[in-house]
């Protein structure tokens, strides 16, 4: 009859997690620890927008009743339904779409870059956004400021191939804008990217607080991967143009950026995140489901866990293993974990390098192990061996489970494993192998340190001690936007009545260099 008091609703914020490629439809670390999170916090109402691949994929997790609602989002499903305008509204469309471009690839524009990706955020809210950028006009338009004088891009003379297929990418990675963006609660992206637009557009139309968690840096992961991939650089340009942009806007939008590490820290305050707009939380894990592996496997095994990607880096590891294999010749090297879709080439390419290198017999691919612990308990030492990382769950997985590791100085590792373990320069097989060599011939040294990195998951990086920093975070971010407040109205509407004055200076520039 009474109800429960007034603090009771603003101790249960509602949170909407913004996801790409991992929760709830795989495993792996970022999965887990929205996993964590969620069951973590019971009393919370939580909501998922998940961007996706195909739109096809399953559930790869259980979700509890307080997960409301999973909306998805594929980047390379059946395309949007919608039609694309037609005369002068289409018109209006390319010229916006005209400028956001420019911004992408012309730093002495990029000013310009939130008032244009907002601008097309409403066309594909309204459903003309994709399918204006499937018709010819917009990959001409490309073509034409690709080729604006003074460019970079127009030196390496990019056709209309290259447009088609950078306009189809971009068509592709702009989905996301269509999301329903949440107007109440929190939104929470667990990575920077695409994974942020909802999170961006409801800041943008609703004030609605936006919080930000990179488990790796975004931008630099797509810096490592477009190294690999087959596009002319004029497409490369644009695309690491968006990415780079977006990794900006949501720095500057984010009410609370919480790097996992001090690495991430550094790079998200170079991208422009107010310092006192950062809290480094770091990863947690429950010692309890991760307790001391038990006696070591008999014959000298180094085992690692994670997906089959070439960020984690296995060549690397692979070429380890041969030095090792050449001083101890019954070692075996065992990888848990699955092959994303599409990954299937890199392990191919794995199991070909082994061959190559002689130790293919002594090389297993397990697959994903149901039981996670059981791929620690596998190796006397625990490798990782990853180019690019946040603060890593299996790092410090092993490491509660009392094993001694290798692992590679990127991200957060350092600062995970301190002196319980030891680290050694990424993509370099030589130090690898002579670190792991020094714990596979002193089993004094692996127990040390395996005890060590224990109490050092014990004391510092705990499951609970995750949870308890972002349930405050969450009731402090809600709470700032059930306060009153007669000026927030009146900032919207200036806000917009601005938007709309310095919309028509803009849309003549472009038009103008249109050419």
């Amino acid at each position: 009859m009474h109800g429960p008091p007034a603090e009771t609703a603003i101790d249960s914020p509602s949170v909407t997690l913004l996801t790409e490629g991992t929760y709830p439809h795989s495993h792996g670390g970022v999965s887990v620890w929205c996993d964590q999170l969620v069951q973590g916090m019971p009393d919370v109402d939580f909501r998922v927008i998940a961007v996706t691949g195909t739109g096809r994929e399953q559930l790869a997790w259980e979700l509890p009743p307080h997960v409301r609602s999973v909306e998805c989002h594929p980047l390379w499903g059946p395309p949007p339904a919608g039609r694309a305008p037609r005369g002068k509204q289409l018109r209006a469309l390319l010229t916006a779409y005209e400028l956001f471009l420019l911004t992408l690839l012309d730093p002495a524009h990029e000013h310009h870059f939130p008032r244009t990706f907002y601008r097309l955020a409403e066309y594909a809210a309204a459903g003309t956004l994709a399918p204006a950028l499937r018709g010819e006009a917009a990959a001409r338009t490309l073509v034409r400021v690709w080729n604006r004088p003074g460019l970079a891009t127009a030196g390496a003379r990019p056709t209309l191939h290259d447009a088609l297929l950078a306009t189809d990418l971009l068509e592709h990675a702009l989905r996301p804008l269509a999301a329903d963006a949440p107007a109440e609660g929190v939104t929470h992206a667990v990575s920077g990217g695409l994974a942020a637009l909802p999170g961006l557009i409801a800041h943008h139309r609703h004030g609605t607080p936006f919080l930000l968690t990179e488990h790796g840096i975004y931008l630099r992961e797509r810096y490592l991967g477009f190294r690999a991939e087959p596009y002319r650089w004029p497409v490369k340009a644009l695309m690491l143009g968006l990415f780079r942009l977006l990794a900006v806007e949501s720095y500057r939008v984010a009410s609370l950026v919480t790097p996992g590490n001090r690495y991430n820290r550094r790079w998200e305050e170079h991208g422009g995140t107010p310092p006192d707009r950062i809290r480094t939380v770091y990863n947690g894990v429950d010692p309890a489901a991760f307790p001391p592996a038990g006696p070591e496997p008999e014959t000298p095994t180094l085992s690692w866990a994670g997906r089959v990607d070439p960020i984690k880096g296995l060549e690397t590891l692979i070429r380890a293993f041969a030095l090792v294999r050449a001083e101890i010749p019954a070692a075996r090297l065992r990888l848990f974990g699955g092959t994303p879709r599409g990954g299937e080439g890199y392990r191919t390419a794995c199991e070909k390098l082994a061959a190559e290198l002689g130790v293919a017999e002594a090389v297993v691919f397990e697959g994903r192990v149901e039981d996670i612990r059981d791929a620690y308990a596998a190796g006397n030492v625990v490798m990782l061996s990853s180019i690019s990382e946040g603060f890593p769950f299996t790092l410090i997985e092993a490491m509660s489970c009392g094993r001694a590791t290798v692992s590679t100085d990127v991200g957060g590792v350092r600062e995970a494993v301190g002196d319980s373990g030891l680290v050694v320069p990424p993509r370099d097989p030589e130090s690898m192998a002579e670190a792991a060599l020094t714990l596979l011939r002193d089993p004094g040294l692996r127990a040390t340190m395996g005890e060590s990195a224990r109490l050092r998951v014990i004391e510092q990086f705990t499951l609970r001690q995750t949870i308890s920093a972002f349930r405050d975070i969450y009731r402090d971010l809600d709470v700032r936007t059930r306060q009153p407040s007669v000026e927030r109205p009146w900032r919207r509407r200036q806000r917009a009545l601005e938007q709309r004055q310095e919309a028509v200076p803009v849309m003549a520039m472009a038009a103008g260099g249109a050419g």
